[in-house]
């Protein structure tokens, strides 16, 4: 008998501790610090097509990234996001030559905006 009248009470404890424990963080996974640097590395036209809040546009294939690591923090934390993740990757690769450490790939805008929960500013 006891334990029929305790079940009620495991099942509950088991879905308010399932529903509390689901879906992503408040932030929407990668928390965005205050000193974290967000750099988009596509082109102007595509940054100018939608980019997350925030977000430094510095155009890789432009050679914009190379040229602005001598002025960036290497001591920051930077995300770093293009179309697909290639050339966030290679800028990362840049930048990883330079000294920077705290990098994160990022991906496409999409999987950014889903990794940080920062909205896309179109």
């Amino acid at each position: 008998m006891r334990l029929s009248a305790a079940l009620p009470l495991v099942a509950l404890a088991l879905l308010v501790g399932a529903t509390a424990c689901s879906g992503a963080p408040a932030s929407g996974g990668t928390p965005v610090g205050a000193d974290t640097i967000v750099l988009d590395v596509r082109t102007p036209e595509e940054f100018a097509s939608g980019h997350l809040e925030g977000a430094e546009p510095l155009d890789f294939t432009g050679g914009e990234v190379a040229a602005a690591i001598p002025s960036l923090d290497p001591d920051a934390e930077y995300f770093v996001y293009c179309r697909s993740g290639n050339r966030s990757g290679q800028a990362i690769a840049l930048m990883e030559q330079a000294g920077f450490t705290n990098l994160t790939n990022l991906g496409s805008l999409e999987q950014a905006a889903r990794a940080t929960g920062l909205p896309v500013v179109r």
